[in-house]
């Protein structure tokens, strides 16, 4: 006697079988992920004007109406796009034409994921991938505003943080002004100084900074003065040492005169440390030379008739 089949299974059957039914006559009611963007929403009951049975949607179906030569610059109907936008242009310069890669119309669940996927610069042709204002503003902030470069000398195509920047893009007369793009130190030293960054420190790092004043001057005790007391109008590149009521002129003229010493106005020559006495001879003649014929510069006479002969020719 052969057993009949439990009405269970048949049961569950028949319901598989009106579901496949319906996902078919309805699928974007029985399987959609979610609502369509506002540009393909007249779409929404054509499930398979982009999506093939069994096999889900093809780029094939999407340049159907898409043509790709038009994208960014005409209309699905063929016209011209007033207002062009760089943000959608740039399909003609894609390796491969893989449409969902990048897209995907339905929206989804608004709390659990996003509707556009991340877009990877990897699908674009090499070439195409160092020009990136082509499709990208240029930030207007103050390190930027002085480039004239292209993003990827600094940034990755991956994420705009972190970026490796080099001083060595900027123009000459950009690297004197530290101040437009850095924030100057806050501490006791640096209040005092204006611009000059590079005197101490060096692009590829602010520390550690090469400059030491004792290979200059020695600031003992009784030098302790503000910066501009010697260095006037923040010009580090000179220095004075009538700034104050001990080394007045005509007291530094009368003792130097007095020694028999004519050049007096480089000071450091001979006091590089005020708590030591200058050493003996070390005074300089008339005409800017030291006794050992070298001048302020220390040059001897072999060098410095050598650099008249070169201005010259």
């Amino acid at each position: 006697m052969k057993k009949r089949p439990p009405v269970l299974w048949i049961v569950v059957a028949l319901n598989l079988a009106v579901l496949v039914a319906l996902a078919f006559v309805y699928p974007h009611l029985m399987v959609s992920p979610g609502p369509l963007v506002k540009g393909h929403e007249d779409l929404a009951t054509d499930c398979f004007a982009c999506h093939a049975a069994w096999r889900g949607a093809a780029a094939q179906r999407c340049t159907e109406c898409h043509v790709v030569a038009d994208v960014g610059l005409k209309t699905t109907l063929g016209v011209p796009i007033a207002a062009r936008t760089v943000k959608v242009s740039f399909h003609q310069e894609l390796i491969e034409q893989d449409c969902t890669a990048c897209h995907s119309d339905h929206q989804g669940p608004r709390l659990t994921k996003r509707s556009r996927k991340p877009f990877s610069h990897a699908l674009l042709k090499v070439p195409v991938r160092q020009l990136c204002s082509s499709c990208h503003a240029a930030p207007n902030d103050t390190v930027h505003r002085d480039l004239k470069v292209e993003c990827s000398q600094c940034h990755g195509d991956k994420a705009w943080k972190p970026a490796q920047f080099d001083h060595r893009l900027l123009a000459a007369a950009v690297l004197e002004r530290c101040e437009s793009c850095h924030n100057a130190p806050n501490d006791r030293l640096h209040r005092q100084l204006r611009g000059g960054c590079k005197s101490c420190h060096r692009t590829d790092a602010w520390k550690p900074a090469t400059f030491d004043h004792d290979k200059h001057f020695v600031l003992d005790r009784d030098h302790q003065a503000s910066c501009e007391t010697c260095h006037r109008n923040h010009d580090y590149g000179r220095y004075t040492c009538y700034g104050c009521h001990e080394h007045s002129q005509a007291k530094v003229r009368a003792k130097h005169v007095k020694e028999g010493i004519a050049d007096f106005e480089n000071c450091v020559e001979c006091h590089r440390d005020p708590r030591a006495e200058p050493a003996k001879g070390r005074g300089r003649e008339p005409g800017g030379r030291d006794k050992g014929g070298r001048d302020k510069g220390g040059r001897d006479k072999g060098e410095r008739e050598r650099e008249r002969d070169h201005k010259r020719d």
